[in-house]
């Protein structure tokens, strides 16, 4: 026999084989056929962009803007025009489409209560009352929404006397805590709590405050749950749950201990029902914001605005300009009452102890519809 192989010519879509006996054979690759005859494929658009595509057309963002955005992410002109010319005869994008107008319409409302607010003398201030019965407490202010600053109602406190560090870190160094920390790796710390969870021997923590200088990078905040603690349970010794106002003994998750040092920030959002926040020591600067002026707020997820209250980006967030925003500075001594759905951010001016309520003798559960999706 013949050691003498055949030869084989590959020359898609044929192959060629020459035998020793010189017969040639031609066979077809059919299997490759239709992707070797196949024109160039072109980019196509991405799930995330026609997100951003749709996102944007809903906003009534010019056509032309939005496909050369597309040619700039890498996306041939023709398929970026006819992404942008077809989506408006979708089905599922004109049903979106009816609910974004519904919401603009809701919004307009918004805007229009806003502008006729601004005609008030009292517009962006907040006014500071002293120990307002519960009659009128309720019908000024909880029932009308509106903040309002209270003093002279923490006289009873015996914690602006005693609540220091040290006095703190004598008498409850040995406890170990829940806190806040690395907060500074994360812009989202606030939204992504549960990444930020540590727990130390307060009389630590007491030192990171008191040595530590200004900072934002460890805080022990609301939903660290301190006096939910049983080693915690005599500081409400030390306090008066204001009883014109608040149930005492509807305490159980809704009385909260916040404490850091100088520097530390809670970023812009609301809550989902009424507080009353109690400064015990130090000072906090608070800018508030109408729930009127959600429209130019940014909320992105749950109950948080994409927009740094510390340091706004206007070219990012241009909306924001037309914020208007109300600063107060809380005393140690001093209420603010900040009414369900009151956007704000909070910065300690010192080191700094709180104690805020939400166990009012009123009705204060409310049912909330959050956005979940971000478009960034």
């Amino acid at each position: 026999m013949s050691d003498t192989q055949p030869l084989t010519i590959t020359l898609p879509p044929l192959r060629i084989t020459l035998s020793e006996q010189q017969h040639v054979n031609l066979e077809w690759l059919t299997q490759n056929l239709p992707n070797l005859l196949a024109a160039p494929s072109k980019p196509e658009v991405p799930d995330n962009m026609k997100q951003w595509v749709a996102a944007n057309k809903l906003l009534n963002q010019p056509d032309a803007e939005i496909i050369q955005a597309l040619v700039s992410s890498g996306i041939d002109a023709e398929t970026a025009t006819a992404e942008v010319r077809e989506i408006s005869s979708h089905p599922y994008f004109q049903a979106g489409s009816h609910y974004v107008q519904l919401l603009q319409k809701l919004e307009s409302h918004l805007r229009i209560n806003n502008q006729l607010a601004a005609l008030s003398s009292k517009f962006g201030t907040i006014e500071r009352k002293s120990s307002l019965s519960r009659e009128y407490f309720l019908e000024n202010y909880y029932a009308k929404n509106t903040p309002v600053i209270i003093t002279n109602i923490m006289h009873n406190w015996k914690a602006l006397q005693l609540w220091t560090p040290e006095y703190l870190q004598q008498k409850y160094g040995d406890a170990e805590v829940q806190i806040q920390s690395n907060r500074n790796s994360d812009p989202n710390y606030e939204i992504k709590i549960e990444n930020h969870k540590k727990i130390v021997l307060f009389r630590k923590y007491v030192e990171m405050v008191v040595k530590g200088g200004p900072s934002n990078d460890y805080y022990m905040v609301a939903n660290n749950q301190t006096l939910e603690r049983e080693e915690f349970k005599p500081l409400f010794n030390d306090i008066e749950i204001f009883p014109e106002y608040l149930n005492p003994t509807d305490t159980k998750g809704r009385v909260f201990f916040w404490f850091g040092p100088k520097g530390t920030i809670t970023p812009l959002h609301h809550d989902p029902v009424n507080l009353i926040l109690a400064q015990v020591s130090g000072r906090k600067l608070i800018k508030l914001i109408s729930p009127q002026q959600t429209p130019l707020l940014y909320n992105h997820v749950g109950v948080f605005s994409k927009v740094d209250g510390e340091n706004p980006d206007y070219d990012k967030y241009p909306l924001y300009r037309d914020a208007k925003i109300i600063e107060v500075i809380l005393e140690p001594g001093e209420v603010i009452f900040i009414p369900v759905g009151w956007w704000h951010h909070v910065k300690s001016l010192e080191v700094s102890i709180s104690v805020s309520f939400t166990n009012f003798v009123f009705p204060n559960y409310y049912e909330w519809k959050y956005p979940h999706i971000n478009w960034s």
